[in-house]
């Protein structure tokens, strides 16, 4: 059988018996992919470092009919995580990317504009300026998987909120006017929501060059981290570190 190539995004490795290693990769070909690398641990010169989280690479790879992993054959790194200073700020940012990738993407299904807002995410992300490129993918990838719901109206009463203060709940799929919020909920500033609104109308380069702490964005990035996990039904364990984080 020949092998099939496609550029893949390495997400996560487990090890599988003495020198194997279970692989998932999110592939542009076929979305996403778990597969064995035999003799990965052992092997340099078919894997060399190409498979470290968050690896962009080409990978080889045979698919057997009523199999549901493939079997990794090699890998060529097209861009490493490694080729730049890796800060624990930054390892925690490429985490969470992974994690969400990982958790909210079916197998086998292709989708080429998450590929690509990945691997621009992966060029944003340099030292421990995190904030921004974390808070870009968030609300992108929630938009993209179809999970992000209008953010200039109440969902309760259909009341516009440009120029009005808004909120959400964790157990809500929306905002919601001070009129109809929740008991325990939490306000979202018009500031961030013009940042949202910002933010889909530009690349992610065009916000590299300005001064971005964690403050900035923060209700956006709850209200989204909430929002993916009412979906999923499940908490998201590097959304956790990155809030804990003192960078």
């Amino acid at each position: 059988m020949a092998l099939k190539e496609s550029e893949a995004i390495v997400l996560r490795t487990y090890p599988l018996r003495e020198a194997d290693l279970l692989v998932t990769l999110f592939t542009r070909a076929e979305g996403k992919v778990r597969g064995v690398a035999r003799s990965a641990k052992k092997s340099k010169r078919r894997f060399g470092g190409a498979l470290e989280p968050m690896t962009y690479v080409r990978a080889f790879y045979d698919v057997h009919e009523r199999q549901e992993l493939v079997r990794l054959d090699s890998c060529e790194v097209l861009e490493s995580p490694m080729a730049t200073e890796v800060t624990y700020a930054r390892a925690v940012a490429l985490a969470h990317v992974a994690e969400l990738v990982d958790e909210l993407l079916p197998d086998r299904e292709a989708n080429d504009a998450i590929f690509r807002l990945t691997i621009s995410i992966l060029h944003a992300m340099r030292g421990s300026n995190v904030w921004m490129p974390v808070t870009y993918f968030e609300l992108w990838l929630t938009r993209l998987v179809g999970f992000l719901p209008e953010l200039t109206e109440c969902i309760v009463c259909g009341r516009s909120l440009n120029g009005s203060r808004a909120y959400f709940h964790a157990l809500a799929d929306g905002l919601m006017c001070p009129d109809d919020k929740r008991l325990a909920s939490s306000e979202i500033s018009s500031e961030s929501r013009t940042l949202a609104a910002q933010m889909f109308r530009a690349p992610v380069d065009s916000f590299s060059e300005a001064p971005w702490p964690k403050m900035q964005g923060a209700d956006l990035r709850k209200f989204l981290i909430q929002t993916l996990q009412r979906q999923i039904e499940k908490k998201l364990v590097t959304a956790g570190m990155l809030e804990k984080g003192a960078f």
